[in-house]
């Protein structure tokens, strides 16, 4: 975690740990917390060296979140967004900070548009906005986090913001291990949203210090009060999940883990041309991985 080891260090070993499980560029996550943990973690992201390259910069999942809504957040960081203290942080993050996960209905309208226009990417989680609210938040924000997960659920009299996210069909997140969210309902999401939902791991691991101690459960991550914090997922499992449970083809269960949230964070270079970064995981026939190449580096598995 991070958030719990707020070090070069720590982010070097993400890097590495990720790249054996072929993540060529990922966002690192901090969960709701202090101000002075946001803003030191800015400081070491963006002043990080990048061993290898794969870390590309921070996706903050609150505090802006609705308590209600908090799931395995800390109720007592959770804060409503102040111009000045959005200000601070895009000035001190130098384009580091790359998203931003809040809940609209309890942010003003010029919090919502400082962030557009400062080229933050906005996704809508911990919310609860309704179906109404909701669909008028998706004029302006393009994308929502973890479907199913700490948003109003679908209800056949009040859609919500499920609903809402099926209606308007933003960029959509989903974590596909079958705990978070049952492969029925991934199956269901599909089919509505198509090449706009894409997958997230929100892996994390076992952690004994600080206010997130997330313990192991089976084959998830748990508060010491039993409720769910993280999964123990890497992309290429979801990815297989997808195939083997949700039936969604290979070559779109990882365009959903390299296309889609690409282009959400409108990384240019993903594809793969002549003159762009060879930016490539080689698998085998049972989706092992053999080889992953990052900027022109080769790592054997």
């Amino acid at each position: 975690m991070f958030s719990a080891d707020l070090s070069h260090e720590s982010l070097e070993e993400m890097e590495n740990v990720l790249i054996e499980q072929g993540c060529t560029g990922f966002l690192a996550t901090l969960a709701t917390n202090s101000d002075e943990v946001f803003l030191k973690a800015i400081e070491v992201a963006k002043t990080d060296q990048s061993r290898i390259g794969n870390f590309i910069g921070l996706h903050l999942e609150g505090p802006f979140i609705n308590p209600l809504k908090k799931g395995a957040h800390i109720e007592e960081y959770v804060k409503k967004a102040t111009i000045e203290y959005v200000n601070e942080i895009i000035a001190k993050s130098e384009g580091i900070v790359k998203m931003i996960t809040l809940a609209p209905e309890m942010q003003s309208e010029e919090v919502i548009d400082l962030l557009n226009n400062t080229g933050i990417i906005i996704s809508v989680g911990h919310s609860m906005a309704n179906f109404k609210e909701a669909t008028v938040y998706f004029e302006k924000i393009p994308a929502a986090t973890h479907l199913f997960n700490a948003m109003l659920p679908l209800h056949h009299r009040q859609p919500g913001l499920v609903g809402a996210i099926f209606s308007k069909k933003p960029y959509t997140s989903v974590v596909a291990d079958g705990i978070h969210v049952d492969f029925e309902m991934i199956k269901l999401a599909k089919q509505i949203l198509r090449d706009k939902m894409f997958l997230i791991t929100d892996a994390v691991t076992a952690c004994s210090n600080g206010p997130y101690q997330h313990v192991f459960s089976h084959d998830h991550y748990i508060m010491p009060d039993g409720t769910l914090s993280g999964s123990a997922l890497t992309m290429l499992k979801a990815i297989k999940n997808c195939v083997n449970h949700v039936n969604i083809p290979l070559d779109e269960a990882i365009r959903m883990a390299t296309t889609y949230p690409a282009n959400l964070i409108n990384n240019v270079n993903h594809e793969l041309k002549i003159g762009l970064a060879a930016n490539m995981v080689l698998l085998d026939k049972n989706l092992k991985i053999q080889y992953t190449i990052m900027a022109s580096q080769i790592h054997k598995n």
